[in-house]
């Protein structure tokens, strides 16, 4: 679906390339990730991916598409969730989804059931002005579905969510990913990348510093351990940490659990963020 070779690209006013020799490849139906901290260059390369920005150096390709030479069929076929949003404030939800489903040259989805499954079915009628910031990002990934897509780019989509509209989101994305849609997530927020994406890039200072999946990603340092809390002689709570493999021969683990004072076991390992400090010295905020 994507590919990108020797990917250069520099604002007109800076002295320094914000991207900085960017490879990679996305697969047909597959969720690729691009995990790194505000700043990194994470918009910028989903701008020249969309066609908004031009004039960079190296070779882009999106569906077969050369970006120096893009037709208007291609803004057909991609679906685009920016993490601002800009909609018309005085139009309802309906009406905003309406005018931009004209934009388009084939038949779209009818937005009732989406505004539904995204909780916004009773502020159909509403004016977006008075929309908060998590109603526009719901609205906005409805937008972006209307015409059905081949290839989507989702930038931070559940910033201003709760948990519970958060996970609808993230399950429609799977749901998504099953019809054989393909979606590029551009995040900061590392539970997102872990739990929905099949392959993650990390990007720091316009450069891309490892790819991998995010299990094989979790596998490259420490060993897992499992952690027990149990209850001491005073009965008081303690906490102990013993590698995975290890756990067998543990004596103390043994007669602890004989005598029934474990109160909570659970295994310990190192999350994406954990590994992406590892790697490139940077936090993700």
């Amino acid at each position: 679906m994507i590919t990108v070779e020797k990917l250069f690209y520099r604002y007109p006013k800076n002295d320094e390339d914000t991207l900085k020799n960017i490879n990679f490849n996305v697969r047909k139906g597959e969720i690729f990730g691009f995990l790194g901290p505000s700043g990194a260059g994470k918009s910028t390369l989903q701008k020249i991916l969309t066609g908004t920005l031009s004039d960079y150096l190296g070779n882009v390709s999106v569906m077969d598409y050369s970006l120096n030479h893009l037709s208007e069929d291609y803004y057909n076929k991609i679906g685009v969730d920016f993490e601002f949003p800009n909609f018309y404030s005085k139009f309802t939800a309906l009406e905003n989804l309406a005018y931009f489903s004209s934009l388009y040259a084939q038949d779209v989805l009818d937005p009732l059931p989406l505004l539904k499954r995204m909780n916004l079915h009773d502020a159909a009628h509403k004016p977006v002005a008075r929309f908060s910031k998590g109603m526009k990002t719901r609205l906005g990934f409805i937008r972006c579905l209307l015409h059905e897509p081949d290839l989507l780019f989702l930038d931070e989509p559940t910033s201003g969510l709760d948990p519970a509209k958060a996970r609808i989101l993230k399950d429609m994305d799977k749901e998504l990913e099953e019809e054989g849609k393909t979606i590029i997530l551009t995040t900061h927020n590392m539970h997102d990348a872990e739990e929905l994406c099949d392959r993650v890039a990390f990007i720091v200072d316009g450069e891309i510093q490892a790819l991998d999946t995010p299990a094989a990603f979790r596998h490259t340092l420490q060993e897992k351990n499992v952690v027990y809390t149990f209850l001491n002689q005073e009965n008081r709570e303690e906490v102990r940490s013993v590698p995975v493999n290890a756990l067998y021969l543990n004596t103390h683990f043994q007669s602890m659990s004989k005598a029934e004072r474990i109160t909570r076991i659970h295994s310990s390992e190192q999350t994406l963020e954990d590994v992406f400090i590892a790697i490139t010295g940077r936090r993700l905020r």
